[in-house]
């Protein structure tokens, strides 16, 4: 971008300015001097000067646009500071559909892709193709206007994104303008990566926990939650950085492409380097087959510890445009790139100690304390060991050595413990044979029925299982109720303002106010969400009422069939086990539930608060045709839909007669597979009797 004559000669005027063996005459020349720092600085890592010194050269920039306001370019940089707040995050149309990537986990994979190149292309030798990291963040959309940054946005849906122009202008990595017109590009659309370097976020987080703030959870997270905050000045103090990989459109004055005119990604990767953006990798990686390219991605997997990111895989892409223009895109992914993903991370740690959560149907989950480890862009402090017979099949005991990984980088998990680093100071986990949360001086003995692996206390006394059936009956999953979460369930229970579900519909929202950290919105806002989740429909109450085993499909089959909850106190086994999919043990306790007066009298006080109890629209059977093309199947949707929500395509699939469950078994006909398919497709794949539909497939199917 700057050639040694230009970095010598703006090296020369820094230190005169900073010396004052001359002034500033020129404005123009004085931004472009802070653009080449900024240059060094962030997309070089290599500064020429010290902070203080940029600092100062900066003050010498305010000062000059407070006397000649009417100079100030857009491209400045002091325009990367905003002072407004965002009121809201439009949605915007990308230019070009930004479509996820298809994943692949080993050789086989690639070689596959390999293949359906060659096959798509029609190529008998080898295909050309470029590699890079795939670093873990949020992903980005910029266009340029006449060399000038004119809006950026988020992914979105992928034809739709938000719009996170003020965000990225503070983003000091994103230039906010680039010379594209030197190629003939009068607009351009480049995609990149928003992410947040690992030593910086253990520093910010560090701040926050001195500070008394919510820790961040991992980089990834911190780092799109930045691209989205109201305030530009909060995202640029998050430590945000942007990467680009991608020039995804480019047209001249006339409109005509100027993209293909470069015949390749990789020399569209060279002028994005030479136009001052930031890279994955200073030039681009160009393999001349895909051995060459499987070799990379196992080498950047080898050394990804010592990246100063979180990278999580490797993307591979055909090099040549044309090539990409024959194999074309699915409506989810191109079909000329593919997500190679790393394996799991794993880490040895030490189990120092075991403590126990009850649930709200009384099960008993012991969770390992273990020393605090970075893992997969989090630090792993708590591992669930799910139930007594785990501990017992991996050998655990308090202080062995243990080895975790996270599945699909996600949840954390003990794979082994190491017996032979064991010193013999380690202590066996004693499982409590009596309720570990009961505070009465009555003993109440833990009990395991049936095939279940977990302990239960069979009668709660002590409000324990309460407090958890209130913060799942207005979860997401259950009631729903916005700004209600399981912290703020807590404190309002510690201060007796909870004690059963029945009092979420009693708030005094008078108290509230006065409550630290609430105000007049706030409260208001919640009651707002309460009355809200009052009219849900009634298998929605169902399912938050915590029974075990009663799930949303046994919830809103059962709903189908009763007017008003009360019926269900009236049922008798018979009555449940005609239903098709509803065997005994969710129907005994389901009468367990009604036939306590104590459960009764609590949705009678529901009722009374306003809460409905009876049968809507939304419980009554969806009416299909008996040649429905998918009449009499079941259907599951795993990952992430492009085109729709989880929601919105089981209605579909309701609609064309389908009948949605929750797990994969020998009664799954139709998988319906998104982006980051986990172990639901690999299960369904070794059962060898379902058919596993792409999101895309779906639709084509029911819309025929």
């Amino acid at each position: 971008m700057y050639d040694s004559n230009k970095q010598s000669e703006f090296f020369l005027l820094s230190k005169e300015l900073l010396t004052g063996r001359k002034q500033v005459s020129d404005y123009d020349t004085l931004v472009d001097l802070l653009q080449y720092h900024e240059w060094k600085y962030y997309i070089e890592n290599d500064p020429v000067i010290a902070d203080y010194e940029y600092d100062r050269l900066y003050q010498m920039l305010l000062d000059y646009e407070d006397r000649h306001p009417e100079m100030i370019r857009a491209d400045s940089p002091s325009q990367r500071v905003s002072s407004d707040l965002t009121p809201s995050l439009d949605a915007v149309r990308h230019i070009v559909p930004m479509l996820s990537l298809a994943n692949s986990y080993n050789e086989d994979d690639l070689a596959e892709f390999d293949r359906q190149i060659k096959k798509l292309t029609g190529i008998e030798g080898d295909v050309e193709y470029s590699i890079e990291p795939k670093l873990d963040g949020g992903s980005i959309a910029l266009v340029y206007e006449d060399d000038l940054l004119a809006r950026a946005a988020t992914r979105g849906n992928g034809t739709e994104g938000e719009e996170i122009t003020a965000n990225a202008k503070a983003i000091p990595s994103i230039p906010l303008s680039a010379e594209f017109s030197r190629y003939g590009i009068k607009t351009a659309e480049v995609r990149g990566e928003a992410v947040i370097a690992i030593n910086v976020f253990n520093q910010k987080n560090d701040q926050r926990q001195k500070e008394g703030l919510t820790l961040w959870a991992n980089p990834r997270n911190a780092a799109t939650g930045g691209l989205r905050l109201k305030d530009a000045n909060e995202s640029r103090n998050r430590g945000l950085e942007a990467f680009i990989f991608q020039l995804a459109y480019a047209v001249n004055d006339a409109g005509n492409d100027i993209l293909h005119e470069l015949a390749s990604h990789g020399k569209s990767i060279e002028i994005l380097s030479q136009l001052g953006f930031k890279l994955p990798l200073s030039k681009p990686r160009i393999c001349r087959n895909i051995n060459e390219a499987v070799d990379a991605a196992h080498h950047w997997e080898k050394i990804r510890d010592t990246y100063a990111y979180e990278i999580d895989g490797a993307v591979i892409k055909v090099n040549r445009f044309d090539l990409q223009d024959l194999c074309g895109a699915t409506q989810h992914h191109p079909r000329w790139a593919i997500a190679f993903k790393f394996k799991a991370k794993q880490a040895t740690t030490t189990l120092q100690d075991v403590e126990f959560q009850i649930g709200r149907t009384g099960a008993v989950t012991p969770v390992a304390k273990v020393r605090p480890v970075h893992l997969a862009g989090v630090t792993v402090s708590s591992i669930s060991l799910h139930n007594e017979d785990f501990i017992i099949q991996k050998d655990l005991r308090i202080g062995d050595q243990v080895l975790i990984e996270r599945a699909g980088d996600v949840i954390p998990y003990i794979v082994k413990s190491l017996p032979d680093l064991r010193t013999g100071d380690e202590q066996p986990i004693d499982f409590p044979k009596e309720c570990p949360f009961n505070t009465t001086d009555q003993q109440v003995h833990l009990v395991k029925s049936g095939d279940e692996a977990a302990w239960r206390c069979p009668q709660c006394i002590c409000g324990a299982q309460d407090l958890q059936r209130i913060i799942f009956h207005v979860s997401k999953d259950a009631m729903n109720i916005d700004g209600l979460g399981k912290s703020l369930v807590e404190r309002f229970f510690d201060l007796g303002w909870i004690k059963d579900i029945s009092d979420v519909y009693a708030l005094d929202y008078d108290k509230i106010r006065a409550l630290e950290g609430f105000g007049d919105k706030s409260a208001d806002n919640l009651r707002d969400s309460i009355d809200k989740a009052k009219q849900n429909p009634l298998h929605k109450l169902l399912l938050s009422l915590g029974i075990h085993h009663f799930g949303k499909k046994a919830s809103k089959l059962i709903a189908q069939h009763i007017q008003s909850v009360y019926d269900l106190a009236e049922w008798t086994l018979e009555d449940f086990t005609v239903i098709k999919d509803i065997g005994p043990v969710v129907a005994q306790n389901v009468m367990d539930y009604f036939n306590n007066e104590a459960n009764v009298a609590m949705l009678r006080r529901m009722e009374e608060r306003g809460v409905n109890v009876t049968q809507t629209d939304q419980d009554k059977p969806v009416e299909t045709d008996e040649d429905a093309v998918l009449a009499g199947k079941t259907i599951l949707f795993t990952g992430t839909l492009q085109q729709m929500g989880r929601k919105e395509a089981q209605q579909l699939a309701e609609k064309a007669g389908a009948m949605n469950i929750s797990a994969v078994s020998k009664n799954l006909d139709i998988l319906v597979v998104g982006e980051k398919a986990g172990s639901k497709l690999k299960k369904a794949t070794a059962l060898g009797t379902v058919d596993i539909l792409t999101e895309e497939e779906f639709l084509n199917l029911i819309n025929s």
